[in-house]
């Protein structure tokens, strides 16, 4: 079994297919997905679709593309949202600086408030980070000496030093279809020095979709395809890389249930 621990399926561009979409994940072998909260005013879209499939869990966040026009200073709107039994992670939250389409002061507070929120609740935060991981580390360090959080960075695609300080911090690194591109080379060599036991994979769709589908939309049915290029990355069988990937998801997401 694969998971998919990223994806947007509340986004338009699956639409009336969903059902379609997730049907054919399940053919492919993913047993759960993890669709992800970018907006609190369209959280409830995405508990719905949480709802509706038994096989696929949700978070609640607030992008950091939505800082500016979703400021929040606390953690309550997050922590109350988080309450509901189908919401298993906060995020996605963090930093980037390479669209800024909102300020990175907006950011920055927003980013602690969901730090202060998975702190709160015990729910892994889930990272996103471009074009900022020197402020990242900081923020993750400083934040952590205040008490720790689970959380993972999500669609890896940074420097050796957010990997290392995410891995110090205990958090867990998630692989996107970025890693067949071509270029992809320096990505490579760092996801093969991270530990099999601190590694997920996801999609991002409808985002990013892998060789051979690359330029097409994505869907959780092609984790399969990053899932085999990270297996032989870390010279392991695919069914290993499976199981310990699926480990992972839920020592991490504990509050996620294992299906059946």
């Amino acid at each position: 079994m694969l998971i998919d621990s990223h994806c947007h399926l509340d986004f338009p561009d699956f639409g009336a297919e969903l059902d379609a979409v997730v049907g054919r994940a399940r053919q492919a072998g993913v047993g759960t997905m993890l669709t992800i909260g970018t907006k609190l005013r369209a959280f409830e879209g995405v508990r719905k679709i949480a709802e509706r499939y038994e096989d696929v869990w949700c978070t609640v966040g607030i992008h950091p593309h939505e800082a500016a026009e979703e400021p929040i200073d606390e953690s309550t709107a997050l922590v109350e949202h988080a309450k509901h039994a189908r919401v298993v992670g906060i995020g996605e939250a963090g930093l980037d600086y390479y669209y800024e389409h909102s300020p990175k002061n907006d950011q920055v507070r927003n980013f602690r408030a969901h730090i202060a929120a998975s702190r709160e609740t015990g729910l892994p935060l889930i990272v996103h980070a471009r074009d900022a991981d020197d402020d990242l580390c900081q923020i993750l360090t400083e934040e952590s000496g205040k008490g720790a959080f689970p959380g993972l960075i999500h669609c890896f695609s940074s420097t050796a030093k957010l990997a290392r300080t995410a891995l110090d911090l205990g958090m867990l690194i998630s692989i996107s279809g970025i890693v067949t591109f071509k270029k992809a080379d320096e990505l490579r060599a760092i996801i093969a020095d991270v530990p099999l036991d601190r590694l997920l994979v996801e999609t991002d769709s409808p985002y990013l979709a892998p060789i051979p589908h690359r330029g097409k939309r994505n869907e959780p049915a092609f984790v399969a395809h990053t899932a085999a290029t990270v297996a032989r990355l870390k010279n392991v069988e695919p069914e290993r890389l499976a199981n310990a990937t699926t480990d992972n998801f839920f020592r991490l997401f504990a509050k996620a249930r294992r299906p059946v």
